[in-house]
């Protein structure tokens, strides 16, 4: 069986915990900040966990990691 390609830009994006789950980086905290809460823009800058609905199209993009 050949060897399979890890996407890039999904090798830039998630991160695998010890535990075998995926981290991401929230959405909405690159631009239009001005009109965002303190409160919002601290929370969406913590990493979060990825759902399960999308974690096995994650895992076949890295094909290594996971």
């Amino acid at each position: 069986m050949p060897k399979l390609k890890t996407k890039s830009g999904a090798k830039k994006r998630f991160k695998v915990t010890g535990s075998g789950k995926i981290k991401r980086k929230s959405a909405f905290k690159n631009h239009i900040l001005t009109k965002k809460e303190t409160k919002q823009k601290r929370r969406l800058s913590k990493k979060t966990i990825v759902s399960k609905a999308d974690e096995n199209n994650i895992k076949l993009m890295l094909p290594y990691l996971v």
